[in-house]
C-alpha cells in the first residue's frame, strides 16, 4: 500500500528525521518552521498504522522525547490522523 505522509516533528533534528526516513526507503523533504519541522514523504507499507510505528521508534531511538503529529492519505482518498502511536482521527473519502 502507497502511502503520502505529512508529519510535523518536535524535539529532533534534521539529520535524525533524514535518517528515520531512509531507514524506511522514503521519498521525502523535510524543513524547519520555528521549533518544528515539516515532513513530507511517501512511502510503502502494510498499513498506515505501521509506517507510524516504524517512523516514531527510529526518530525515539536517537531522542527519546521526540514527538510526532502525522497524517497519512491512502491513495483511494481515506486519511488517518497520528498523535505519536495512537490513531486520533480517521476520514473516508
Amino acid at each position: 500500500m502507497k502511502l503520502k505522509l505529512k508529519a510535523r516533528v518536535n524535539r529532533s533534528d534534521a539529520q535524525t528525521i533524514r535518517q528515520a526516513l531512509d531507514q524506511l526507503a522514503a521519498k521525502s523533504s523535510a524543513t524547519k518552521e520555528g521549533d518544528e519541522f515539516i515532513v513530507e514523504a511517501e512511502m510503502e507499507g502494510a498499513s498506515a498504522r505501521e509506517l507510524n510505528r516504524m517512523l516514531l521508534s527510529a526518530l525515539r531511538k536517537v531522542e527519546k522525547r521526540t514527538t510526532l503529529r502525522a497524517e497519512w492519505t491512502s491513495e483511494d482518498g481515506n486519511t488517518e490522523r497520528f498523535f505519536d502511536y495512537v490513531l486520533k482521527k480517521t476520514v473516508k473519502n
